[in-house]
């Protein structure tokens, strides 16, 4: 891996998110040395992946260089690969290029799409929990409308022209509305000779309500939000089976769908070696204390979605979303740079800020812990947050002229098919 020894402690950092980064800047610039470590050379901003999938923002928007964030940090290494096995008895984890020792571990490993079990499902959908996932989404969306112009049979071209997003929250909320968007005011003109109002835009939720982490009244307005843009919002309703054509259910209803996008659940991306006790098996998870340091370890910690810190008030853990994350990551840091010295460290508390979607234009909703609020102004907060998240000026400037000129022109310059897609190469 080529690493230098060094006299300092070597920190490893396994994973370049919210948490991870958090983790990362915190430790920067101490008398240690940090490894970062991701298969990815770039940090991703997930909140915004679905406007890559439909063509609002390119993917270079909302993802940033790892090293550049890191290229005057002195003891600081990024090394792109992927994480095999961690040895604790060894204090070493084995990756694609090699081994590597360390002295403190923090795995930030996030999260991956949970299918529950299913794996005829997995076969068949979309996820979009990464920036090619996103683009593999748009390319099959726009793919969809040009095999809908040449056949002439109806079943088909109907089949062609559905959508069916499964999970009611954040993720596929915000999808149905801007995949409800380009309904309306994109692909009747790029598609002239398709009758658009047949497409179908058909958002499935298990539970008896969309959003169902934020407040009764954030839920109903989105629902109402949605179908006013001319969504189908099915609810109680859970997806038992899909073949690649048609949506089997728990009742009556099934649904003829050549995409379908599963936004339904996530579990932690967990990696091989360390005891199946510290491990919640039902999310992928791994146990942790208030330090964030693993049960029945004394120098590993997980951070953000892989980590679960259970009490009365949390027994599943924290939501796994990006606040946690970050306030983990820097308390992380600031904990490890205690331990060195010997000095006390600082339990872990979770400080909600709220929460918040949006369904579309001048359409959103937002839950703050002193305030809760719906419509144009909630929008603007949004936009306001997301664009203050996101990390460079570059990506900021990027961001915000696309959403002005969005807004203004009613359109998504981006709606390209870079590297078309086909199912039959997921499959």
């Amino acid at each position: 891996m080529n690493i230098p020894q060094s006299s300092f402690p070597r920190v490893v950092i396994i994973g370049g998110g919210f948490a991870g980064l958090a983790a990362a800047k915190g430790l920067e610039k101490q008398e240690l040395q940090v490894v970062l470590i991701d298969k990815h050379n770039y940090h991703t901003f997930q909140p915004l992946l679905y406007q890559v999938a439909t063509g609002g923002l390119e993917p270079d928007s909302i993802a940033f260089p790892l090293r550049k964030r890191f290229n005057d940090v002195e003891n600081f290494y990024f090394r792109l690969a992927e994480v095999l096995k961690i040895n604790p008895e060894k204090n070493q984890i084995e990756t694609s290029i090699g081994n590597l020792d360390f002295d403190e571990l923090i795995i930030a490993t996030g999260s991956t799409t949970n299918f529950f079990g299913n794996t005829n499902i997995q076969k068949h959908v979309m996820e979009m929990k990464s920036v090619p996932q996103s683009l593999d989404i748009r390319s099959l969306i726009l793919e969809n409308f040009e095999e809908a112009l040449l056949t002439s049979n109806m079943d088909e071209r109907n089949a062609l022209m559905n959508f069916v997003i499964v999970g009611g929250g954040p993720t596929g909320v915000e999808l149905a509305g801007a995949l409800a968007e380009m309904k309306k005011g994109i692909l009747p003109k790029d598609y002239p000779d398709l009758d658009i109002r047949q497409m179908q835009i058909n958002l499935i939720q298990s539970s008896s309500e969309i959003l169902k982490g934020m407040s009764a009244k954030a839920s109903e307005k989105a629902e109402d939000f949605l179908i006013h843009l001319g969504v189908n919002v099915w609810k109680n309703l859970r997806v038992l089976e899909y073949d690649g054509k048609t949506v089997t259910t728990n009742s009556a209803d099934s649904f003829r769908a050549e995409t379908v996008i599963w936004a339904a659940g996530v579990k932690g991306e967990l990696i091989n070696g360390l005891t199946t006790e510290c491990i919640v098996e039902r999310a992928a998870r791994i146990k942790v204390d208030e330090f964030n340091k693993v049960l029945n370890y004394t120098n590993i910690y997980a951070i953000g979605d892989i980590a679960c810190m259970s009490s009365l008030k949390n027994p599943n853990g924290h939501p796994m979303m990006a606040q946690p994350a970050i306030q983990q990551g820097k308390l992380i840091a600031e904990n490890i740079l205690a331990k060195i010295s010997n000095e006390t460290q600082t339990p872990f508390v979770y400080k909600d800020r709220g929460s918040m979607a949006t369904i579309g234009r001048n359409k959103a909703v937002v839950d703050l812990t002193f305030w809760k609020f719906q419509g144009v102004f909630a929008w603007f907060v949004w936009m306001f947050v997301h664009l203050f998240s996101l990390i460079g000026f570059r990506n900021k400037a990027v961001v915000f002229l696309n959403w002005v000129y969005n807004y203004i022109r009613f359109d998504r310059e981006s709606r390209l098919i870079i590297r078309p897609f086909k199912k039959n190469k997921k499959a």
